[in-house]
């Protein structure tokens, strides 16, 4: 099978790396990629918001697979244009995909299909702002409706911060504080069969210890060893298959990767979002413990043959994933500067531990930061532990100029 895989961020590298482990898969392509994938893919330049030459190169290529990893595309119709000309892809088609794109959207769905959720109210004008403020109390949170890479969200004491960032956003959705431990779980889904991944957690937070500012995501960590082991058969039933049902009666039906962040609340599970591709950094540790070739499964969602395929195979190994990120992100990132040490991980960590490219690029033969978030150091190990311990090691080895990542991704659990 020929893969062209759409992005250019870990997430991709994650994908592309499991790809290219597939026995199935014959060639594998990238656009436009970074400089990590390129050691595993051909990257070809594109622009991946373009619908017409995402499916022209895809026509060019011979691929008989598309995946597209980012949400912009994604809601930009990119899909739609690539089965337009007869290629499967995986990934949801651009009505579909407003379950990211619009957080109204995604909450209307949810009522829908009695999916249990925060409570909301969906505001235009600094007079509903500021009633729905007042409803809910501190802490607030407040929720751009539309596209913002992972960073739309402000969870605030602060009402006059809640206020500017509500302020700032055309349509904003203002919602209940839902406390507990945050889950994500992805499930791959043809539109009808809805297969659950493995979950993960991810930490939002710049800095230790859940400080700092919003950002895409710093580690990640699974499986969850405190969670509930039914967790994933109930979410599931309550909010993974009614979702899909429900799209599907609309007339829109989801077929690729729904993602489902969850809060597990003193009152049960609670969704806090909806996305339409695979989450970054949790991808990286889920990809990490999946044993089952993944090209097959893909296909089969986007040929809608779902309900054929086996039950997935998972490994017992714990995965850790820790970014680093450039100097001052998550404001105004610096780039350019050179990465060293790559190959001391190569060398040295592997195969339990190993780096997957975020921001990077080429710049005369040298690699260099070219992004907020850098790399994603990724490791395994038969717990927790020794998944940390590997993941920071190899991250040791890493230079960058001004670059900062957290210290205590998955610790809590570790110890635990």
């Amino acid at each position: 099978m020929k893969v062209l895989v759409i992005g250019g961020g870990a997430r991709e590298h994650a994908l592309c790396r499991s790809l290219s482990l597939d026995p199935d898969v014959t060639a594998l392509h990238c656009a436009p990629g970074n400089a990590g994938i390129a050691e595993v893919a051909e990257l070809h330049p594109v622009d991946q918001l373009d619908g017409d030459a995402v499916a022209r190169l895809a026509t060019e290529l011979g691929a008989e697979l598309v995946v597209v990893g980012p949400e912009a595309p994604l809601v930009a119709g990119v899909a739609d244009a690539v089965r337009a000309v007869g290629i499967p892809v995986f990934g949801p088609s651009q009505e579909a995909a407003l379950l990211e794109g619009s957080k109204a959207f995604a909450k209307d769905v949810m009522a829908g299909a009695g999916v249990p959720t925060a409570r909301s109210y969906v505001c235009t004008t600094p007079e509903e702002i500021d009633e729905a403020l007042d409803a809910f109390g501190a802490p607030y949170v407040v929720k751009d409706d539309g596209l913002a890479a992972g960073k739309g969200v402000v969870v605030t004491g602060d009402i006059e911060q809640a206020r500017a960032h509500a302020l700032a956003c055309d349509r904003v959705v203002i919602e209940e504080y839902l406390d507990g431990p945050e889950v994500s779980l992805f499930a791959i889904t043809d539109g009808t069969t809805v297969l659950p991944l493995q979950p993960a957690q991810d930490f939002k937070r710049a800095l230790d210890g859940d400080e700092g500012p919003n950002t895409g995501g710093m580690g990640a960590y699974s499986p969850l060893p405190w969670a509930d082991p039914k967790l994933v058969e109930e979410v599931l039933e309550t909010v993974l298959q009614p979702t899909v049902d429900e799209l599907r009666r609309r007339g829109t039906p989801f077929s690729g990767l729904l993602y489902a962040g969850l809060a597990i609340t003193s009152r049960g599970v609670r969704v806090i979002e909806f996305n339409a591709r695979f989450g970054d950094p949790e991808t990286q540790v889920v990809l990490a413990r999946l044993k089952t070739p993944l090209a097959g499964v893909l296909l089969n969602s986007a040929n809608g043959t779902l309900a054929d395929q086996a039950p997935l195979n998972w490994s017992d190994d714990a995965a850790v994933t820790v970014v680093v990120a450039s100097h001052n992100y998550p404001d105004t990132p610096r780039t350019g500067d050179p990465i060293e040490g790559l190959d001391e991980v190569a060398a040295q960590d592997a195969p339990h531990a190993y780096v997957l490219h975020a921001g990077t690029k080429l710049d005369d033969g040298k690699v260099v930061s070219a992004g907020g978030r850098v790399l994603s150091v990724t490791a395994t190990g038969t717990d927790l532990a020794q998944a940390r311990e590997r993941a920071y090691a190899a991250v040791g080895r890493i230079r960058l100029d001004g670059s900062q990542h957290r210290t205590d991704i998955a610790r809590k659990a570790a110890e635990a």
